[in-house]
C-alpha cells in the first residue's frame, strides 16, 4: 500500500463523534498558536513586499539571479524581503535582501518535498507554519506590495488570492508586479479573451497588477504606487 493510499483509508475511517470533536478542538488550538505567533514576530518588521516564484528554480537561472536582484533593489529603496522561506526563487529572495543588509524574512510550511528552509533568513524572522491559510494571510496582513515571479500551482494560487482579496475589497488595494512578460503572456492572454471576453471579470481588474521584465521597472512601479497614494515605505 502506498503511502497516499494509506492516507486516504484513514481519512475515509469512521470515527466516533467524541474523535472527531477532540481532533477539530486541538486543531483549533494549533491555529490559533500559529497566528498569534505570527502576528507578534510580523508586527515588528516594518514595510516589506512578498516575493513568490517557483520553489524549483535553481541558482544560476535568468530568475533566480532576476529576483535576487530585485530583493536586493527593494531593501536599497527602503523596503524589506518576504518570502516563503524555501529553495529557488524564495532562495534568491532572501538572498538579495541579506545581501543588501535589509529585512529578511522566511515564512516556511511543512511539506513532504521541495521546502526546507534557506540560510538567507534572519534567524529571528525565520517562522514555520503547519497550515497553508495561515501562512497565506501573514503574506498578506504584513506586506505592502507583491512581487511574483515565475512559478507552478502555488505560486498562482498566491497571485489570484491576492487579486480576488483587492478585487473584493476585503483589502486596501497594493501593488502586484508579474516579472517576466514572456512567462506571463499565455496567462494573460487567456485571462483577457476568456475571462473579461466572457464578462467573468471587468476591464478595470486588468490594472490590478502590472506586468514588467526588469528590477528597476519592478521598484519603479512600487515606488511610484506609494507616491502617488503619499505614502512611503517607512510608515
Amino acid at each position: 500500500m502506498t503511502n497516499d493510499d494509506r492516507k486516504i483509508r484513514e481519512k475515509l475511517q469512521q470515527k466516533t463523534w467524541n474523535e472527531i470533536k477532540t481532533n477539530d478542538s486541538w486543531a483549533i488550538f494549533k491555529i490559533m498558536s500559529e497566528f498569534v505567533d505570527g502576528y507578534e514576530k510580523l508586527s515588528k518588521i516594518g514595510p516589506c513586499v512578498s516575493i513568490f516564484g517557483s520553489a524549483r528554480t535553481k541558482p544560476g537561472d535568468e530568475y533566480y539571479e532576476l529576483a535576487e536582484e530585485v530583493a536586493f533593489k527593494l531593501t536599497q529603496n527602503g523596503y524589506g524581503v518576504i518570502t516563503g522561506g524555501g529553495p529557488g526563487i524564495m532562495e534568491a529572495g532572501n538572498k538579495g535582501a541579506h545581501r543588501g543588509k535589509g529585512v529578511s524574512v522566511g515564512l516556511n510550511i511543512e511539506l513532504p518535498f521541495e521546502q526546507h528552509d534557506n540560510p538567507w533568513i534572519d534567524s529571528d524572522k525565520n517562522l514555520e507554519f503547519d497550515y497553508f491559510f495561515v501562512r497565506k494571510v501573514m503574506f498578506v496582513k504584513y506586506s505592502q506590495g507583491f512581487i511574483v515571479m515565475p512559478g507552478g500551482f502555488g505560486t498562482l494560487d498566491e497571485l489570484f488570492e491576492a487579486i480576488t482579496l483587492i478585487q473584493t475589497k476585503k483589502i486596501g488595494r497594493f501593488p502586484i508586479v508579474l516579472v517576466g512578460s514572456s512567462f506571463w503572456s499565455g496567462l494573460l492572454d487567456w485571462v483577457k479573451d476568456t475571462l473579461l471576453a466572457q464578462g467573468n471579470i471587468s476591464e478595470g481588474d486588468l490594472k490590478l497588477f502590472r506586468v514588467v521584465d526588469t528590477a528597476d521597472e519592478a521598484i519603479e512601479h512600487l515606488n511610484k504606487f506609494y507616491a502617488k497614494y503619499s505614502l512611503k515605505p517607512n510608515f
